[in-house]
């Protein structure tokens, strides 16, 4: 199996072709001709990664986050991405990432996160263009759904808590406000805060929420749970290794898959 082998089963799990104009997913470096047989998935590319990837004798890196999302004008090898890409090359490690595709996909980050926080009778949150197509083709960004039986903030606030194993959170809104239905986006979803207002959700779940967004939100009398942007999406890792290995498995070949296991979400609570 190459390269291009591994971005074509990626394709089947999540379609590149429905990435956001501004993404970067697919291939980010390396050959598509270069051989595949063990693997290495990851949120991030990160120099850690690389360098465990080298000396393990990795052929490819798989990754959430593009390596890069905006083009760049110069490589500088001592540092990124520069550093990972002079990895890449020189130790035939194939770089490729699936982002908002997998986000969007159907059983795809969002459709987890959903199902791992409890969401029941989840549907498309945010499409584009939704009177072009039926609701079972709706392929979008976020979910919303259905608490199994209502509660108030403070309580999904301590669910969310034990679901993802977080020890902290940031929350905007009344915590004894009634909860029955939930809107989600993985990542940094402040964009879809005035999607999120216009809802039935009583409740927004996401990370990288900004100031005057939660003010907003305040003024709505609903609220928001900020669960970080890493705590939203390092179950990816896990998504990815699955989702990929019975991909393969279903093709009948052998190929080692590992999970990167030594990243952290960067900021700490002091």
């Amino acid at each position: 199996m190459k390269t291009k082998d591994i971005l074509e089963l990626l394709n089947i799990i999540a379609p590149f072709d429905i990435a956001e104009d501004w993404d970067n997913s697919g291939l980010q470096a390396g050959n598509l001709d270069w051989e595949v047989k063990k693997i290495m998935i990851a949120l991030d590319v990160s120099m850690p990664l690389m360098t465990a990837a080298k000396k393990a004798k990795f052929d490819l890196v798989l990754t959430h986050h593009p390596l890069m999302i905006r083009p760049e004008k110069s490589f500088h090898f001592n540092k990124m991405p520069g550093s990972a890409i002079e990895v890449a090359a020189k130790h035939g490690i194939s770089i490729i990432s699936a982002h908002t595709n997998l986000d969007k996909a159907n059983d795809g980050l969002n459709d987890c996160f959903a199902t791992k926080i409890g969401l029941e009778n989840t549907k498309v949150f945010f499409i584009e263009n939704p009177s072009s197509v039926s609701e079972d083709e709706m392929i979008g960004m976020g979910r919303i759904g259905y608490l199994k039986s209502q509660a108030t903030l403070k309580q999904v606030v301590n669910q969310i808590k034990e679901k993802l194993g977080l020890s902290h959170l940031r929350v905007t809104g009344d915590m004894d406000l009634p909860v029955n239905c939930v809107a989600i986006c993985t990542g940094s979803g402040g964009s879809l805060v005035e999607e999120f207002l216009k809802s039935e959700a009583e409740v927004y779940i996401t990370g990288d929420i900004k100031y005057h967004e939660a003010r907003r939100v305040e003024e709505y009398s609903k609220a928001l749970i900020d669960v970080g942007h890493f705590g939203s999406e390092n179950m990816v890792v896990d998504l990815l290794f699955d989702k990929l290995g019975q991909a393969i498995q279903k093709v009948g070949l052998n190929i080692q898959i590992e999970k990167f296991k030594k990243e952290k979400d960067p900021f700490i609570i002091v």
